[in-house]
C-alpha cells in the first residue's frame, strides 16, 4: 500500500522547509527538547485525573504519572513506557498519548519516567521498569484497579514492555495479564530488510537507530535480552501479545520477527502491521484519520484480548 495521504501530504511540506539537523547530529539534551516539540502536552484533552508521584526505586526515586478515566468502578491498570530510544522523551512527551489510551482502553495508565542514557546507561531503564512494574503490581487496589495488570510502550518503550514481561517470568515477579508492544523496538541488528526499505525518509531513520544503540548500550552488551528481547533462550510461558507494527518503518520486520517467536512458543499473539503508516503513529491521532483509525483499532483489540 502507499503511503497514507496525511503523512505523504506532511513529508512534502517538511521536504519545503529549510532541513533542520538530524536527531543523531544532536547532543541528548537538543535531541530532548526536539522531541518535546514534536510531541507536547494537550491538556484539552480531557481525562478524569492526571497524578503526578514519585517512588523509590532501587537506583533512586522514580516520578509516575498516573491517568484515571473520568467515572467510577474499578479498571484495568496499564504500565506504560515512553518512546524516545533510551535517549529522549519523557512524561511530558508522552502525556498525549497516555490520556488517549486511558480514555480509549477505560484503564488506568501509570506513566513511567525511567532514567535516560548516555547519562544512564544500559540497564539503568530496565531496572527502573521493573521497579515501577512491582510497585503498580503491589499498589492495584489503590490505583482503582480490577485485578488486570498490563504493559505497553512505543518503540524503546515497547522493548522495555516486552523485557518486563521476560523478567517477570524469570523473577516470579508480577502476574502480568497481557503486553501491548507498539513498533517496539526488539533486537539490536539493524540487518533486517525494512532498514533497506524504510531507512530514510520516514521520521525514523537508520542512523537515528544507530545513534539510539550507541548512547545507550554498549557494543558487547546488545546481544542480552534485557537490551534485546527477541534473543531470549525461551519466549514460552509469557503473557498474551498485541504487536504492533508500521509498513513504512525500519523497524516493522524485527517487530514481526518478535511477534513470530511468541507464537512458535505457544504465546497467544495478535500481530497488525499497519499499512500506509509510519513510526510513531500514535503521536498523530488526533491529527491524522489514517493514525486515529489504527490507533483505536489498536484498543479494539486490546479490550477483546483482556
Amino acid at each position: 500500500m502507499p503511503l497514507a495521504a496525511e503523512y505523504e501530504a506532511m513529508f512534502q511540506q517538511l521536504a519545503s522547509q529549510p532541513a533542520a539537523p538530524a536527531l543523531s547530529e544532536l547532543p541528548p539534551a537538543g535531541g530532548r527538547e526536539m522531541y518535546r516539540m514534536m510531541r507536547p502536552v494537550e491538556p484539552d484533552l480531557a481525562i478524569g485525573s492526571v497524578e503526578n508521584c514519585t517512588i523509590a526505586g532501587r537506583q533512586g526515586d522514580i516520578p509516575l504519572r498516573i491517568y484515571t478515566p473520568a467515572g467510577e468502578g474499578k479498571r484495568p491498570v496499564v504500565v506504560f513506557y515512553h518512546g524516545g530510544g533510551w535517549v529522549i522523551g519523557d512524561l511530558e512527551t508522552a502525556d498525549a498519548a497516555c490520556r488517549d489510551m486511558a480514555n480509549g482502553l477505560g484503564a488506568v495508565v501509570v506513566s513511567v519516567d525511567y532514567r535516560l542514557a548516555p547519562e544512564h546507561r544500559f540497564p539503568a531503564a530496565v531496572d527502573d521498569s521493573y521497579d515501577a512494574l512491582c510497585w503498580a503490581d503491589a499498589n492495584r487496589d489503590s490505583l482503582g484497579g480490577d485485578g488486570r495488570l498490563l504493559v505497553t510502550g512505543e518503540s524503546a518503550g515497547g522493548n522495555l514492555a516486552a523485557i518486563m514481561c521476560l523478567r517477570a517470568r524469570d523473577a516470579a515477579g508480577p502476574a502480568i495479564t497481557a503486553q501491548l508492544l507498539l513498533y517496539p523496538v526488539v533486537d539490536a541488528d539493524m540487518s533486517r530488510d525494512s532498514y533497506r526499505r524504510n531507512g530514510e525518509g520516514y521520521l525514523l531513520t537508520t542512523d537515528t537507530m544507530q545513534w539510539f544503540w550507541d548512547q545507550y548500550c554498549p557494543v558487547d552488551q546488545r546481544g542480552n535480552p534485557d537490551a534485546s528481547p527477541l534473543r531470549a533462550t525461551s519466549h514460552a510461558n509469557l503473557p498474551p501479545a498485541i504487536v504492533v507494527t508500521a509498513e513504512f518503518d525500519p523497524l516493522c520486520d524485527e517487530g514481526a520477527a518478535y511477534a513470530a517467536a511468541l507464537n512458535a512458543a505457544g504465546v497467544a499473539v495478535q500481530h497488525t502491521c499497519y499499512p500506509g503508516l509510519v513510526h510513531d503513529f500514535f503521536a498523530t491521532a488526533r491529527l491524522f484519520p489514517c493514525s486515529r483509525a489504527a490507533v483505536d483499532d489498536v484498543y479494539a483489540t486490546v479490550k477483546r484480548a483482556i
